[in-house]
């Protein structure tokens, strides 16, 4: 009988397998994608099981969700994306608990993450002058964002307008304790998977339309894709892929 581990184990093997067709269809490399397990609703254990396998990257969805796991999880290499919506008055929460935010939507979300992590690098100098051990190490070094680009039309669903793009990343660049890094889109649910092409690609030329302006370093990364459709992505040029169900399963209940 097969343990939760072994599942996991042989989930990632498949998920591998479907990323390297994915990028060999595409003439990319494999290394090129990066894999975000996303882990919402899913146990600190199983967590540090399929860290146990290598995988580095994980995704949740709430702040609240992030700090239940941290003890358990604390002093783990992990590099923690927020992949949700983040309401504004838990920017500073999710600044300090997360490495990457991939959702900002809004100039007035990114000013109170760059302020909060402005506030964390004062209290780290003050620590490091001599304020002792005692004092809670904060992160200082600029958080990571990516900009969360609107796919999907249904109005609940949260994202910044095409048009508005340039004139967030404008205000992006004068923010020092941000490093906006690419674009995150989340397309319709379809059950064809070929159905979404249209919306990465016209994620992908967002991205090269901004870099024609800001330089071809600039953003380079491109997060989507998701369990159903993320080898559609990849074929379009996504960097980071981030699953869940096709890693973990079904959601637990505990």
């Amino acid at each position: 009988m097969r343990s939760p581990n072994d599942a996991l184990k042989e989930n990632l093997v498949n998920v591998h397998e479907r990323i390297f067709k994915a990028a060999s269809r595409s003439g990319r490399r494999p290394d090129e994608i990066t894999l975000i397990a996303v882990s919402k609703t899913h146990s600190a254990r199983r967590i540090q099981a399929l860290y146990e396998t290598g995988v580095r990257h994980f995704g949740e969805n709430r702040v609240q969700e992030r700090e239940s796991k941290a003890p358990s999880l604390a002093g783990l290499e992990i590099v923690w994306h927020m992949i949700g919506h983040v309401q504004k008055n838990k920017a500073a929460r999710a600044a300090a608990l997360f490495d990457s935010v991939d959702s900002v939507d809004s100039i007035a979300l990114a000013t109170k993450l760059d302020r909060a992590r402005e506030e964390f690098a004062v209290g780290e100098a003050e620590m490091m002058a001599g304020a002792g051990s005692s004092i809670r190490r904060v992160p200082s070094r600029p958080l990571r964002v990516l900009l969360e680009i609107k796919l999907d039309p249904e109005p609940a669903k949260s994202g910044l307008q095409s048009e508005d793009v340039p004139r967030v990343v404008q205000a992006l660049s004068k923010m020092p304790h941000l490093e906006l890094s690419g674009l995150m889109g989340v397309p319709p649910y379809d059950d064809n998977p070929e159905n979404v092409r249209p919306h990465f690609q016209r994620l992908r030329n967002l991205r090269d339309a901004l870099r024609a302006e800001l330089g071809p370093q600039a953003l380079p990364v491109l997060s989507m894709g998701m369990s159903h459709d993320f080898e559609i992505a990849i074929e379009e040029g996504s960097t980071e892929i981030r699953v869940g169900t096709a890693v973990f399963g079904q959601r637990e209940i505990e």
